[in-house]
């Protein structure tokens, strides 16, 4: 089949130019002998696009699960079904096998009503204090968790973090990495741009027809970004295409010499993503990582009705790839050194829907997963009652507990951010105590 000249250049830059523009001026060949320090670190997050539902996901399993199962009788998992968390109280989702076994190792922690928040809030307070732009929206509230900005705003906040520490890497890449498909805001800083990476056995650079054509179409492509029109826009474009070519070949040698993963991910989206993200990490020394910052996401949570069997298909899938990745990591001597965390746009409402589904909320849990990982609860669960103490509305929808502004402060305190810089990244830190958990 053939390609036409824009497919052809598109081809050639799956890298990424917004990914490698910010790096230009570091970009070269990488050394055969570059090795990762043991100082290696990387955060993985994993975000469940469409609101999680976490009540499903933890659920109390004491004498709360009457309240429980009274506030959404539709939906409610059978109390003997859930999975226990150790001596906790509280169950997980039948479908997360793996996270119970991890739980009951001390390497999951769950962090309990989770939200976007300005300030400490309470119910009385709802009509006297800044609310996050658009609560119960999907597309501002994605962009919210991914920024740390209950008004938006145009940086993520591992961005920010990769900004203060891209500089203790010496390869090609930049120090964020997207295997969800697509730009992630999340890993847009001021000074560093995520690099999209696509599923593909291939990191960027493919190639097609026979050898010779193929080589010819190269140096033309390299020919033309090599022409000095004297427009400095064109020339920088030009910049980025040939040094996104270079970093193609870098990362694609790296990789072809990496040996097999010593796992089988499962052949899930989630799967396939995380998949990439243990392949990267494994070639962290040839390619001169030290610190990294990785988006995967898993769609379809959106679940406004039959919520229980589209549920626990989405929840078994992140509950395989997350057991694969654990397991190569393990497997690597990598445990200590990666954290594996979840984000989401909201919870779901306590309570359900007509149509045996649930619609937006608010605060939800989370889970933090690593050998650093302190294992247990943090946070203050939510009173599950509707129109009670933690209802900003009738139907369930948790008022925050625990910022976003601290849990990722605790993520990036890890990753090696001082406290001063932590409260520049999440502007509205200042004004939470604490301003970190203690799970990492």
């Amino acid at each position: 089949m053939s390609k036409t000249r824009r497919e052809f250049l598109k081809s050639c830059c799956g890298l990424g130019a917004a990914g490698v523009s910010a790096h230009l001026s570091r970009l070269g060949l990488v050394s055969a002998n570059a090795q990762a320090t043991s100082s290696y670190r990387a955060l993985v997050c994993v975000f469940l696009f469409g609101g999680n539902d976490s009540n499903n996901m933890i659920v109390p399993i004491d004498s709360r699960y009457a309240a429980y199962q009274a506030m959404r009788p539709s939906v409610a998992i059978p109390q003997g079904s859930l999975l226990p968390a150790g001596s906790s109280g509280y169950g997980f989702h039948p479908a997360l096998t793996s996270i119970q076994r991890l739980y009951n190792q001390q390497r999951v922690a769950m962090v309990f009503n989770v939200g976007t928040l300005f300030r400490p809030t309470t119910k009385a307070q709802l009509n006297t204090t800044p609310l996050p732009r658009n609560l119960y929206s999907h597309s501002d509230q994605i962009q919210q968790w991914q920024t740390s900005d209950p008004n938006g705003g145009s940086t993520g906040w591992g961005g920010r973090v990769n900004d203060l520490i891209y500089n203790q890497n010496t390869g090609v890449l930049p120090p964020g990495v997207s295997v969800n498909g697509g730009n992630a805001l999340f890993l847009s800083g001021v000074n560093t741009k995520g690099l999209n990476y696509s599923n593909i056995s291939s990191f960027g650079l493919r190639t097609f027809g026979d050898s010779a054509a193929m080589n010819a179409r190269l140096a033309s492509l390299q020919r033309i970004l090599t022409f000095d029109t004297g427009l400095q826009m064109i020339a920088s474009a030009n910049s980025v295409i040939g040094e996104s070519i270079q970093s193609a070949r870098e990362v694609n040698a790296a990789l072809a010499s990496a040996p097999p993963l010593p796992v089988t991910f499962p052949n899930t989206s989630l799967g396939n993503q995380l998949a990439q993200v243990a392949r990267l990490i494994s070639v962290r020394g040839a390619l001169g990582m030290n610190r990294q910052i990785f988006f995967a996401g898993l769609g379809g949570f959106d679940n406004h009705e039959e919520l229980l069997p589209r549920h626990q298909a989405l929840l078994a899938q992140v509950d395989g790839a997350i057991n694969a990745f654990v397991a190569t990591m393990e497997a690597t001597g990598m445990m200590n050194q990666v954290t594996l965390f979840t984000e989401s746009e909201f919870n779901r409402t306590g309570n359900a829907n007509s149509n045996i589904g649930t619609d937006h909320g608010w605060g939800g849990h989370h889970l933090v997963i690593g050998g650093a990982v302190r294992g247990g609860t943090y946070g203050v669960f939510p009173t599950l009652a509707l129109r009670g103490p933690d209802d900003a509305g009738t139907r369930g929808n948790w008022i925050p507990t625990t910022s976003l502004d601290q849990y990722g402060a605790t993520l990036g305190s890890w990753f090696g951010v001082s406290d001063a810089d932590l409260r520049n990244v999440f502007p509205n830190l200042v004004n939470f105590t604490p301003q970190k958990l203690s799970f990492l």
